[in-house]
């Protein structure tokens, strides 16, 4: 006759299973049923999975296997990176050529155009045969797209772990008494519900917040290019910023001021500023996506904080002047909004914005007070920003 496990053992088990089953059931559909989909795209334009999967390994430089150049994935990543990567990217080549014939992608491959492009395509050699191959591979990748990223669950199985934990602590106390020193049970339920509890607070806090935001833009415009190297004013750009609640985002015939001469990048060659003159000449809005974002409840205006207060950009929004790619640097928390009109000096007495604080300006006069703060005008009163 078997012998049965320990209960504390079975619940271990079960307890396992059920951590690896939420494991799978989380995994995002595209891993696990984007290569059906890419078959079918390739059967109805009659090639076969093993032509697509072929070309995909061209593009990854798993073959040749004596292969002697660099490979596609090399210069043209698949999957976003935290640093720019100036040159194109995979699906941005794909849906470029998608709808083009093999002489025009061949042509851009093998007799590039740009003095950057020549450069890095001197030494690349590819059969003609394997390239039809890597030109349908991205014609897949066009229609499909790239396979979703698998989701960080880390806290999510300490999150578990620690529950397993606590719900081992609770049957000890109240049924097993297996354990000699009670106090066991009990520091490690209580550690346990502390833990998750801390881990709950500070999941909730980051709701809504984006500290350390860094898309992927649908042109690489690089700030340390244009705002660093080049000392473009920010306000050239953002025209509104001094008057209105946003900062504005330049249209196309502002970037074609210089564009309309400029039409190759030290760095990113053609490609990237080709998307920015036919987006122009065809009158096509650039999709950018936003990366400083307030809750709906919050009012924010540009106007008051650089118009009348005359913040520098950088007070909010970090070096952006040293960016390649934009990031989120503060966390736009109401706690961060609070503590900097706490410590931020008004620009007062020369600003006659201000001449109807009549009480601060004799203060001030008097000595009684050598500078004035955000917060002694009224930035802290709830109605600013939530009315």
């Amino acid at each position: 006759m078997r012998k049965k496990l320990p209960v504390p053992a079975r619940l271990l088990l079960y307890s396992l299973l059920f951590i690896f089953t939420l494991f799978f059931l989380i995994q995002p559909r595209e891993s696990r049923g984007g290569e059906q989909l890419r078959t079918a795209t390739a059967l109805v334009e009659g090639h076969s999975h093993e032509d697509i999967k072929r070309g995909e390994r061209f593009f990854l430089g798993l073959l040749p296997f004596e292969r002697k150049s660099a490979s596609c994935v090399s210069c043209h990543n698949l999957t976003p990176t935290d640093t720019l990567n100036w040159n194109p990217s995979a699906m941005g080549i794909a849906v470029k050529y998608a709808g083009k014939d093999f002489a025009a992608f061949q042509s851009a491959v093998m007799q590039p155009s740009g003095k950057l492009m020549e450069e890095v395509h001197k030494n690349f050699e590819i059969q003609e045969e394997d390239l039809k191959l890597v030109k349908l591979y991205l014609d897949e990748l066009a229609i499909a797209g790239p396979a979703a990223q698998k989701p960080t669950i880390n806290n999510l199985l300490i999150f578990l772990f620690v529950g397993l934990l606590i719900t081992w602590a609770l049957l000890e106390l109240i049924f097993f008494r297996k354990i000699k020193y009670r106090m066991i049970p009990v520091v490690i339920l209580l550690a346990g519900l502390g833990l998750q509890l801390k881990m709950v607070v500070e999941e909730g806090i980051k709701l809504g917040r984006s500290q350390g935001y860094m898309p992927d833009q649908p042109i690489k415009f690089s700030h340390k290019v244009h705002a660093g190297d080049n000392g473009i004013d920010c306000k050239y750009c953002h025209s509104t910023v001094e008057y209105g609640k946003s900062a504005g985002i330049p249209a196309m015939e502002l970037c074609m001021n210089c564009h309309v001469v400029v039409r190759e990048g030290t760095h990113s060659g053609k490609f990237e500023i080709a998307k920015v003159v036919e987006a122009n000449e065809k009158k096509i809005p650039v999709e950018w996506v936003r990366i400083h974002n307030l809750p709906d409840h919050v009012f924010f205006s540009h106007a008051q904080h650089v118009g009348v207060a005359g913040l520098d950009c950088a007070k909010c929004h970090g070096d952006v002047a040293s960016m390649d790619v934009v990031k989120q640097v503060s966390d736009l928390s109401m706690g961060w909004c609070i503590n900097c009109h706490r410590e931020t000096n008004v620009k007062f007495s020369e600003n006659h914005y201000y001449d109807n604080y009549i009480q601060l300006h004799e203060d001030l006069k008097a000595g009684k007070i050598d500078s004035v703060k955000a917060v002694q005008i009224g930035a802290n009163d709830c109605m600013r920003c939530h009315y």
